[in-house]
């Protein structure tokens, strides 16, 4: 590989400040960047990429791991543009794409990549699908009916609980008994029954040949703990760089530990300050112990905030500065002048709505479009208020969540015929498919699926079906579409061909199904869009299980469409990585910021006030805070079901008050102004052993 000269990679650092410059120079010794909020972290690791690949290292020996697709492919993106300018770079083999081969993508995906390849070192078929996480809810749905734990009287844990609690065991690695106490104590009576059925639930997806997101990281991690698998991964990269790795669970700091025992080549970037996401089993203690697990590490702080104005970051600052563990930084930024973020306190949530809309108005007259000002909260039904006074006086705005459209009914119905294809043991994928049909239910369905069991073509089995009289006319064309989708496996056949020719015979079931047919077809035309970049079916379902799209735009790009001018509402887990000029943030009062549910225990505690930070980090120009002095609530704690006295969070200390503007929100809006605010409108428009044992 040609290295570049000293002007050339002089060239690659001149938009970096200090802090950034030692990061990206580092030698192949473990590096942990600690990078604070606003600081240029995907610059920093961006340029650390284009570094590796300027001085010497193959960028196909280089794995960068992100948490979406989306930030993996903008990072190398970034790398691409950096090194455009080294004119006599080039791989080897002479193609003027110098960040081409580097193997990005999110954990999950970087798995399956690893497992096709060489997961026949543990008896692993290459030819796995993925089941998402509505699949696996399906499959455990089928099991709890099987073994007769779905019985009302019973009150056993619905299917989303019974997954939650056996991905929270494998991503902490923790035991059944252990996780049922700490985080589902209301489950713990049925523990004997909840080994059981996830026993059941591995020799399931080991029958079928399926793998959900839990296995792609425990099989990866067994295939590096193996010694023919460790020697053919490690020797096959020379640097290891992981991005947001706050947000690493238990499971994936493991397979980082296998990937690199010594740390050599590892460089990992996060923010203790922004570890928000331990109910997805991520786990601070990753960051903070990175130099225990890799004692040779260097820290670099990246303080220079390129974000938000001083006062909003001596806020800010105040707030982390209380957390009794974490990396020492003080974040500072060149927009010295600014207003300082303002403590609207207000008799209840109804004068909060009124300010609060009053403000969002006065900034858009000032300029400051509705779709550059966020409101944020730390529950979803925290904004309720909010939205129907935003309805009532036309102010258009969009909520972030909801549905993946590739979790909804209709995707799934038009997907399980291509999963049915690529593998005829998808026991999920072929009840759908068969329940969908009129004239079967669920037992027709299962003795449909005895009939096929173990045969290489599914519709054999089902010679001999006799179709009831409302299936008949569906039933040849059934059968007709299984066999001609199984026999296109290879690249003659584009896969939207093979969406059309599914679209084609679920149409009249679409029509018969379900209502809102516009939208529905609407999804499905984007879902054949999208599958015109592929040829093989495989990588198609593989990146539409890990990676799916949505149906509306990404929220980043719903905030920056000037033709799409709405208010944001997001909760502050959903807020992560954006900015807005104006930042709303409602409830900073006791129950609410920390929620209750968070007082259990210290570390709880600590991730509620790194929530607080993250949500006025979010803030560029203007930061208001809400803190109602009645509060309407239902929550058993207080005399539910009326307005009870709260105070502010505890968070609000007097020294982070000395740093804001206190304002009494009842002052400001008087009768008469209500009425005129309220008036104010706008237009709207074996492993497999080893997991079974677990259960034991």
């Amino acid at each position: 590989m040609v290295e570049a000269d000293d002007d050339h990679l002089e060239s690659l650092l001149s938009q970096l400040n200090d802090q950034q410059r030692v990061a990206v120079e580092h030698d192949l010794n473990p590096l942990l960047i600690v990078a604070g909020a606003g600081t240029g972290k995907t610059t920093t690791l961006a340029h650390r990429v284009a570094w590796l690949i300027a001085t010497g290292v193959d960028p196909r020996r280089i794995m960068l791991l992100t948490f979406t697709r989306r930030a993996a492919n903008e990072m190398l993106r970034r790398v691409e543009a950096i090194l455009s300018g080294l004119d006599h770079h080039a791989d080897r083999t002479g193609r003027k794409r110098p960040g081409r081969g580097v193997w990005g993508g999110t954990f999950h995906s970087i798995s399956a990549r690893m497992l096709r390849k060489y997961g026949n070192a543990l008896g692993l078929d290459s030819q796995f699908t993925i089941l998402d996480r509505t699949d696996s809810e399906d499959l455990l749905q089928l099991l709890r009916i099987d073994m007769n734990l779905a019985d009302s009287k019973k009150r056993f844990p619905l299917k989303g609980t019974c997954l939650d609690i056996y991905s929270r065991c494998m991503n902490s690695q923790r035991r059944l008994e252990e996780v049922l106490q700490f985080d589902f104590p209301w489950c713990a009576e049925y523990q004997d029954e909840l080994k059981g059925l996830f026993r059941a639930f591995v020799d399931r997806k080991e029958l079928q040949g399926v793998l959900d997101y839990d296995d792609l990281l425990v099989f990866w991690r067994a295939l590096l703990d193996s010694d023919t698998g460790a020697e053919m991964i490690r020797s096959q990269f020379d640097a290891v760089l992981i991005d947001e790795y706050q947000d690493t669970n238990v499971l994936q700091s493991s397979i980082l530990q296998l990937l690199s025992p010594e740390g050599q080549g590892v460089t990992v970037v996060g923010d203790d300050a922004q570890s928000i996401y331990s109910f997805r089993a991520a786990t601070v203690r990753n960051i903070l112990d990175f130099p225990q697990d890799f004692p040779n590490t260097t820290i670099v702080a990246l303080e220079q905030n390129y974000r938000s104005t001083q006062p909003i970051l001596e806020m800010t600052n105040r707030v982390i500065s209380m957390a009794p563990e974490r990396f020492e930084k003080n974040l500072w930024s060149d927009r010295e002048q600014g207003p300082r973020p303002i403590i609207v306190e207000s008799d209840n949530e109804d004068v909060q709505t009124d300010y609060l809309i009053s403000q969002i108005l006065e900034h858009r007259e000032n300029g400051v479009p509705l779709n550059r000002q966020a409101v944020l909260f730390r529950a979803s039904h925290h904004s309720l208020p909010l939205e129907i006074e935003l309805g009532h006086r036309d102010i258009p705005f969009a909520k972030y969540g909801g549905l993946k459209f590739i979790e909804t009914a209709h995707a799934k119905d038009l997907l399980s015929f291509l999963r049915i294809a690529e593998n005829p043991r998808d026991e999920v994928a072929v009840m759908r498919v068969l329940t969908m049909l009129p004239g079967i239910g669920r037992k027709k369905g299962a003795q449909l699926m005895e009939m096929s069991k173990g045969q290489s073509d599914i519709t054999a089995g089902w010679k001999d079906f006799k179709p009831p009289a409302a299936t008949r006319d569906h039933w040849p064309l059934f059968i007709a579409l299984i066999q001609s989708l199984s026999l296109k496996r290879s690249d003659d056949e584009p896969m939207s061909g093979q969406l059309k020719l599914v679209r084609r015979f679920y149409k009249p079931i679409l029509e018969s199904k379900y209502d809102n047919l516009r939208a529905r077809e609407n999804d499905l035309d984007q879902l054949e869009r999208i599958s015109d970049r592929y040829v093989n079916r495989a990588s198609f379902l593989t990146d539409l299980a890990l990676e799916p799209p949505t149906s509306m735009m990404e929220l980043k790009d719903q905030t920056q469409d000037a033709d799409e001018e709405c208010l944001v509402l997001s909760t502050i887990h959903s807020s992560k990585g954006l900015e807005w000029d104006v930042v709303y943030l409602l409830q900073a009062i006791e129950g609410c910021l920390p929620s209750e549910m968070a007082l259990r225990s210290g570390d709880d505690l600590e991730e509620e006030r790194r929530l607080f930070y993250v949500a006025l980090t979010r803030a560029k120009h203007w930061l208001y805070v809400g803190c109602p002095r009645r509060y309407f609530t239902r929550n058993n704690s207080f005399p539910g079901g009326r307005n009870v006295s709260v105070r502010k969070s505890r968070f609000l200390s007097d020294s982070v008050l000395e740093c804001c503007e206190i304002i009494n929100a009842d002052l400001e809006i008087d009768a008469d102004d209500l009425e005129s605010y309220r008036s104010t409108g706008i237009d709207s428009r074996s492993i497999r052993d080893g997991l079974k044992n677990r259960w034991l």
